[in-house]
C-alpha cells in the first residue's frame, strides 16, 4: 500500500511539474464596423497553471491606417485634390469605396477651400446595428499654380473681372 501511495505521489508530481503543450485553433470572425480597442474574449483559454482555473484569452482589435480613407467613428473621410481650374469650373470626381464600388461626386459650379460633400450611408457599418452605416465625407484640397505667365494673368483678369464674390 505504501508503494502504491508513493507511485501516486510521483505521478501527481509529474503531472503538476511537467505541463504539456496543448494546441488549439481559435477562430475570430472580425465583424464589419468593429472599432479599435474592441475586445474578443475566449473564456478560460489562457495559459493554464497547475491547480488554477485558466485565465481568459483576450484579443484587442487595432486599426491599420488606410492610404485613402480616414475613419472618424463610423464616418469615413477622404480628401480629393483638384486643380484651381477644376475647382472653378466644377468636375465630377470618382471615388472607389472600400468595397470596390465607384461613387461619382458631382462637383458644384465652384468648389471653394473648405467645401465638403457628405454622402449618407457610405461610411463604416455600425457594429451594434450592421444595417446602418456612417457617412462618407469628401473634402477638397485645391492646388494653386506656382506661377503664371503675363498672358495667363491677362486672360484671368479679363475672365474674372466683374465676378461676384
Amino acid at each position: 500500500m505504501a508503494r502504491c501511495l508513493s507511485t501516486v505521489c510521483v505521478l501527481l508530481w509529474r503531472v503538476l511539474h511537467n505541463p504539456k503543450t496543448v494546441q488549439e485553433t481559435l477562430k475570430i470572425d472580425i465583424q464589419p464596423g468593429w472599432k479599435k480597442d474592441t475586445k474578443i474574449i475566449f473564456p478560460e483559454k489562457g495559459n493554464h497553471e497547475p491547480g488554477a482555473i485558466p485565465p481568459d484569452l483576450i484579443f484587442v482589435v487595432d486599426e491599420k491606417p488606410h492610404p485613402v480613407f480616414k475613419r472618424e467613428g463610423n464616418d469615413l473621410l477622404v480628401v480629393q485634390t483638384l486643380s484651381l481650374l477644376e475647382a472653378l469650373t466644377g468636375k465630377t470626381h470618382s471615388i472607389i469605396t472600400l468595397d470596390g464600388r465607384v461613387l461619382n461626386v458631382q462637383g458644384t459650379n465652384i468648389i471653394s477651400p473648405g467645401y465638403e460633400v457628405v454622402i449618407p450611408n457610405e461610411g463604416m457599418p455600425c457594429s451594434k446595428d450592421p444595417t446602418k452605416k456612417g457617412d462618407l465625407k469628401v473634402s477638397f484640397n485645391i492646388k494653386f499654380p506656382l506661377r503664371l505667365s503675363d498672358d495667363q494673368r491677362s486672360h484671368l483678369t479679363m475672365a474674372l473681372d466683374g465676378v461676384e464674390y
